[in-house]
């Protein structure tokens, strides 16, 4: 399950923010720290996890520890569903 939670999530970044390159997208690439994603994206990918994963990102979980990295993110994402 989180391999295809993994693989769903980074789809979308790889398409929407890396214009379909991953070659730099390790599970553990920070997306702030690596300027893939910017706070403006980090709501676009928020919009994704809600819509996709039918769960809901309470604002005071906009943190890195649930966002900032493939890793993080589906981690959060299994935690939510």
């Amino acid at each position: 399950m989180m391999d295809e939670i993994k693989a769903k999530i980074r789809a979308f970044i790889v398409e929407n923010f890396l214009y379909g390159e991953d070659s730099e997208l390790d599970d553990d690439t920070s997306f702030l720290g690596d300027g893939i994603i910017d706070s403006t994206g980090i709501l676009e990918l928020v919009g994704f996890l809600e819509e996709t994963f039918e769960i809901e990102v309470d604002d005071e979980e906009l943190l890195p520890e649930n966002l900032d990295s493939l890793d993080n993110v589906a981690a959060y994402v299994a935690r939510k569903i």
